[in-house]
């Protein structure tokens, strides 16, 4: 089982000085990034698809150290509008990635307001038909979807399932890890309950800082399916005040207690 551990997006403000030494210009960031982790969830292609030359760049700067998830573009997730063209674009945009093997699954964040429904579960079989062929990772975030059914029928579909992490909030799925292909997926957010949905700046959501005993389950889930799994994905996004590094620390420890070996080296922050 490979193990691919980092953050979602790498690019914070925030983390100049308690990650990146102050001097250190943005377009070196990922350089500087790659020294410590071996994965990152693209979170811009989100917002908007990058072009190719861009995703070239990232490949250059990371120096085939980090392989990349990318996230889903949200007219596919969220409008749930995306055109031929849309689909297009992001193909050839991560070809450079897929030329060098430097690109991980797809990741499709479907929000909240996605209920399991007759509609929606359509339209996610069509979302599925769209990626026929390539790793696609999907986060739904309603509690209404962690059933055994639909992980059957990811089972069935060789789609990954994303073990999300969330608060102890109703309506928000409480699953823990679930495996449902040969590529394990887990994002964790935080469990910053009082401020997932009243928050003035989005970043107030995900400030936390998990203990080694929350992610303890985690740790001997991916040893516990260790012989079965090709790849296992270790996303955190609890980036606000560099949580995320602490616990990527934190989990790398873990993981070697159990007999796993992360080819990462978390960084002492400043």
């Amino acid at each position: 089982m490979e193990l691919y551990l980092g953050t979602g997006g790498f690019s914070y403000p925030y983390w100049k000085g308690i990650f990146y030494p102050p001097g250190l210009k943005p377009r070196d960031y990922l350089w500087h990034y790659a020294r410590h982790f071996n994965a990152v969830e693209v979170n811009a292609s989100f917002y908007h698809v990058p072009a190719a030359k861009t995703f070239a760049g990232m490949l250059e700067r990371s120096g085939g150290r980090v392989r990349f998830a990318v996230k889903v573009h949200r007219s596919v997730t969220h409008t749930r509008d995306a055109s031929d063209e849309a689909y297009a674009r992001l193909f050839a945009a991560v070809e450079p990635l897929e030329q060098a093997g430097a690109l991980g699954p797809f990741v499709a964040q479907f929000p909240y307001s996605f209920h399991r429904t007759p509609t929606n579960r359509r339209y996610l079989l069509e979302v599925v038909r769209r990626f026929a062929g390539r790793t696609l990772a999907v986060e739904l975030r309603h509690a209404s979807w962690a059933r055994e059914p639909v992980w059957e029928a990811f089972r069935e579909q060789g789609l990954v399932w994303v073990s999300g992490d969330y608060p102890p909030l109703a309506g928000l799925p409480q699953s823990g890890p679930v495996v449902t292909a040969p590529v394990a997926y887990l994002r964790l957010m935080g469990r910053n309950a009082a401020k997932w949905w009243d928050h003035a700046e989005r970043e107030e959501r995900y400030d936390y800082l998990y203990t080694p005993e929350e992610l303890r389950p985690y740790a001997r889930a991916l040893a516990g399916r260790a012989g079965e799994l090709r790849e296992a994905w270790v996303v955190f996004h609890n980036t606000p005040r560099g949580q995320a590094l602490v616990n990527l620390g934190t989990f790398k420890e873990l993981l070697e207690e159990l007999g796993l070996e992360p080819a990462i080296e978390p960084p002492r922050l400043g």
